[in-house]
């Protein structure tokens, strides 16, 4: 039985056509979360309207959701670089999770005056990511090991890690026996800006954005990054040193959540605490492929994360989970996945007058 439509690649996929599938495919994602919320006895307007407002609604508003947008942009930018090189890694949480612990180490142990102190904090934080990341990837360069497994399975091996230290020899004891570290000194913690709950991790995030879109599109790394990630045998015949690149790339996309995770423990937190990296690895997953691994795109987009985190705790006003977020954002990931697969390939109505033609000819 001959089939009315068959699928064709696409020769080329315009930005446009490009920006229309992604962003029909998150008005999708929220209607079926409608959907589900309309069966859960809400109205699925007030939900959004209140999701709205929790996020956008006030100045006040406006800082928490920048405020939890900035581990979201660093994570982000994490993910953005591994995949431009098609290294697919899920490793983002426990390099997080690292760059919390060493920035921590410094600022409880370590008595470095004035700023200084914060500087050696983002470096640390760099760092532990970085090299976390560069274990992660080693199998894969040597022996050709899966990096999504091995970066999966790290993030656990970083939880732990971490919470051996807030749970035993890191315990503030003065805490009533709580699982956190003592509080911060005052030059460990980032400044806060304009009198908000923002604080300078804002600028490190655009900053490094800025930078990666340079290196990306003016520099010779960011040629080579692109040509292996797209065609690793025409980068080999050119003579480029995957391997090379490989480590380099991994290393600054995990000292890039290092950081993340060095902002958020002096920036927001001040202290040391389980589950501090929050899921932020694995948000900046969905964030990477919504903003198609545009470094600038990736500061928009997070920031637009950290809305549904901020204005999720105010759909509970309408008797919602805050789950909800967390499942709006699978919804989120699903659709633009099952969107990118129009991107490459379009479907075309199958002509009979041709089809008879091949037959005849045969």
């Amino acid at each position: 039985m001959r089939k009315p439509f068959r699928l064709q690649k696409r020769d080329d996929s315009p930005v446009s056509l490009r920006i229309v599938i992604c962003v029909c495919s998150v008005l999708l994602a929220l209607v079926f979360c409608g959907i589900l919320i309309l069966a859960m006895g809400n109205n699925p307007v007030a939900a959004y309207a209140r999701l709205f407002r929790g996020a956008f609604g006030s100045g006040t508003r406006l800082g928490t959701t920048a405020a939890k947008a900035i581990p979201l942009m660093l994570c982000g930018l994490c993910v953005a670089v591994a995949f431009k090189m098609r290294l697919m890694t899920i490793g983002a949480e426990g390099q997080m999770t690292l760059g919390c612990l060493a920035a921590s180490g410094v600022a409880l142990f370590s008595h470095i005056p004035g700023p200084m102190m914060l500087v050696v904090m983002m470096l640390a934080g760099f760092a532990a990511g970085g090299v976390w990341a560069l274990i992660s990837v080693l199998p894969k360069v040597y022996l050709g090991v899966s990096e999504v497994i091995v970066t999966l399975l790290l993030n656990y091996v970083a939880m732990l890690f971490s919470d051996y230290f807030v749970y035993g020899p890191w315990r503030d004891p003065k805490g009533d026996n709580m699982p956190f570290s003592a509080p911060f000194a005052d030059n460990a913690r980032l400044p806060k800006l304009f009198g908000s709950e923002v604080h300078l991790g804002i600028v490190i995030a655009i900053v490094a954005a800025l930078i990666l879109w340079f290196i990306f599109k003016k520099t010779v790394w960011g040629y080579e990054i692109r040509v292996i990630g797209e065609s690793p045998k025409a980068a080999r015949y050119a003579g480029m040193n995957i391997r090379r690149n490989m480590l380099l790339t991994m290393l600054i996309s995990g000292g890039l959540a290092g950081l993340a995770g060095a902002c958020e423990v002096s920036g927001t937190v001040g202290i040391l605490k389980s589950g501090i990296s929050n899921d932020s690895g694995y948000t900046a997953i969905i964030i990477a492929y919504l903003s198609k691994f545009n470094p600038l795109v990736v500061l928009l987009v997070s920031f637009l994360f950290g809305g549904l985190q901020a204005g999720g705790y105010s759909m509970q006003l309408v008797g919602l989970p805050v789950q909800i977020v967390t499942m709006l954002q699978g919804s989120i990931l699903l659709f633009v996945l099952g969107g990118e697969f129009l991107t490459r390939y379009k479907i075309v109505p199958n002509r009979a007058g041709k089809e008879a033609a091949v037959h005849v000819g045969e």
